[in-house]
């Protein structure tokens, strides 16, 4: 199976380029997309070269931040955090003459600018669930619900318990065969889980168009043959502070792109197959034509003549 990259490499690459202190600066201006309807600008000044901006724009970017988005945000970007473009939800801005940190460093960092603000909901529900298990008695009404729509009729929803994050993904599979991909797929999670190495994995749970018990209380859920849910359930060892922790967020916010992806791969796989085995039935086929016995004849004198 492919990973995918949870950080930006269009942007990587550019501002590599652009924070070299060998490179002189230039005018830029790009628009750039992400996955889930992400829209980022990058471009310079005018007239200021040095001054490089980029901004995002993202549908759910009201619920990230009523979620704790700009906390995170300012952790990450404080010295470069200005007031929002117009047509955009968030901009920073950097001065290519004084970065004032590591150039590799602040590259990496502004790659993940989608990453981070999408890891709020995460790191507080993670918070949550520490503090919850630490007390005697816990009472469930505590427990939030978070839901982030990230795309049209889809959405992420979060919620912490006493001892375990519950993460449920709602996704379209526009097409039947996309449903069955999807369950194949699903269900070597499962599997896989019956391995001795992997028996610490989260536990996944996918359901068709009946939601789980944890959201259906939530209004204007999609009830449709297209609809189905992926439920995820993270357990303290899944998100231990650290490393491992940060790994967790990154991977699972991006499930859904990996899921499609790897439905268009196999898809993409099947049908060249098919392909290649059509090919070989037409040639078979082509083998297996009589050949047509020609009714002229030559005499030995070199003419020609036709049976009646």
């Amino acid at each position: 199976m492919i990973l995918l990259d949870y950080y930006n490499r269009i942007i990587e690459d550019t501002l590599k380029q652009r924070f070299s202190p060998e490179n002189k600066p230039k005018p830029v201006e790009m628009n750039l997309v992400d996955f889930d309807g992400v829209s980022y600008h990058l471009s310079t000044l005018e007239d200021q070269d040095a001054k490089l901006s980029l901004s995002i724009r993202w549908k759910c970017w009201p619920e990230l931040i009523q979620y704790g988005a700009m906390d995170v945000l300012r952790r990450e970007y404080s010295q470069w955090i200005v007031n929002p473009e117009p047509g955009f939800d968030f901009t920073l801005q950097f001065d290519l003459e004084n970065l004032g940190a590591d150039p590799a460093d602040l590259v990496r960092r502004v790659s993940l600018l989608k990453r981070n603000a999408m890891a709020a909901p995460f790191e507080r529900a993670f918070d949550a669930q520490a503090m919850a298990e630490k007390e005697d008695s816990w009472d469930p009404s505590t427990s939030q619900l978070m839901a982030i729509h990230y795309r049209e009729g889809e959405a992420i929803y979060v919620q912490n318990q006493q001892d375990r994050v519950t993460v449920i993904f709602s996704t379209l599979f526009k097409e039947e065969t996309d449903r069955i991909f999807a369950r194949v797929f699903l269900q070597e999670f499962v599997d896989a889980r019956k391995k001795p190495h992997l028996q610490n994995a989260p536990q996944v749970i996918y359901s068709h168009r009946e939601p789980p018990l944890e959201i259906r209380h939530v209004p204007g859920l999609l009830d449709s043959e297209s609809m189905g849910y992926i439920t995820f359930v993270l357990f303290p060892r899944n998100f231990a502070r650290g490393a491992v922790r940060e790994e967790t967020i990154s991977r699972i916010q991006i499930f859904r792109d990996y899921l499609h992806y790897h439905i268009k791969c196999s898809k993409a796989y099947m049908h060249s197959r098919m392909r290649a085995r059509v090919s070989d039935f037409l040639k078979v086929l082509n083998r297996a034509k009589p050949e047509i016995q020609s009714a002229d004849k030559k005499l030995a004198s070199g003419r020609t003549f036709r049976r009646a």
